[in-house]
């Protein structure tokens, strides 16, 4: 099974994920910050992974430091997680509504760090939360995880409903991303995935 564990604590946040890549599905985040928990589990529910997170940092400054290190956590259990990437199917693509929001994401297991994303959110917070973060979260994963992704929020009138988009259709192309093929060669001309 693929499975991870890292931690990260610094002065400013401790973070500590759990990962398993062919889990069922199952959540057990705490992070303090009740919407990014909601994304999170949605993360392992639709990706179709198991996700444990436990996260606390300096939110008396606000929740910044907190969301883009346990992004870069995630990030570094799915490296370690995939290994040499051998059998997977490399790419994936989801295009996920929810209500009257529509967002697209594709994902490359590239070993190539990028993010191009095309998100323009209705309104600055949900609740506490500011909406500037999701570009923070995910680009942080993106750095540890190695991956290319492309993420654009169609349309869109409720902010909540335009981040889970968001959040939905990267866990759906993610899982379609890492699904084993119908062989164990690495799946590059070039014979590795760095």
């Amino acid at each position: 099974m693929r499975i991870s564990e890292q931690s990260r604590t610094t002065r400013e946040t401790s973070v500590q994920v759990r990962l398993n890549i062919d889990g069922s599905g199952q959540a057990d985040v705490d992070t303090g910050c009740g919407f990014l928990d909601h994304m999170l589990e949605l993360v392992a529910v639709h990706g179709g992974m198991d996700l444990y997170i436990r996260s606390c940092g300096d939110q008396q400054v606000d929740d910044h430091h907190l969301v883009e290190d346990t992004g870069l956590v995630l990030g570094r259990c799915l490296l370690e997680a995939l290994g040499d990437r051998a059998g997977i199917l490399r790419y994936g693509m989801a295009l996920i509504p929810m209500d009257e929001s529509l967002a697209r994401c594709v994902v490359d297991i590239s070993g190539r760090p990028w993010i191009e994303e095309r998100m323009t959110f209705s309104s600055q917070r949900v609740g506490m939360f500011d909406t500037e973060l999701v570009l923070e979260f995910f680009t942080a994963l993106v750095r540890e995880a190695r991956i290319t992704l492309h993420l654009e929020l169609l349309y869109g009138k409720n902010t909540h409903h335009q981040i889970e988009a968001v959040f939905k259709a990267f866990a759906r192309s993610l899982r379609m991303a890492c699904q084993k093929g119908s062989d164990n060669k690495i799946p590059s001309s070039k014979g590795v995935l760095t």
